[in-house]
């Protein structure tokens, strides 16, 4: 093997350590934001007794159709984070 070749080889070598640096920078990004699963941090509080209610930590909104709830109906919920989170995106604009 020539120079030439050695020094393409090592130029690939350092191009390939830049993208493998550059991808574990990203993923240390995307993880540092991540929240960690945790007693208080529950997105929706459950009380089925004595009386029924669903709640909604972050938008306060609430239902007492916990069945439905656990069924999986929960558009409401969905719905209203969406549209809070569209009007803090809107508030943010002005």
């Amino acid at each position: 093997m020539g120079n030439k070749e050695k020094a393409i080889q090592l130029l690939k070598s350092q191009l390939y350590e830049m993208e493998i640096e550059a991808r574990n920078a990203k993923r240390a990004e995307i993880e540092a934001g991540k929240k960690k699963i945790e007693w208080g941090s529950q997105i929706r509080n459950y009380v089925m007794h004595p009386y029924k209610l669903v709640k909604d930590v972050r938008t306060a909104e609430e239902t007492s159709d916990v069945d439905g709830v656990m069924n999986g109906n929960i558009d409401r919920f969905l719905k209203a984070f969406l549209m809070q989170q569209g009007e803090s995106a809107n508030a943010d604009e002005y």
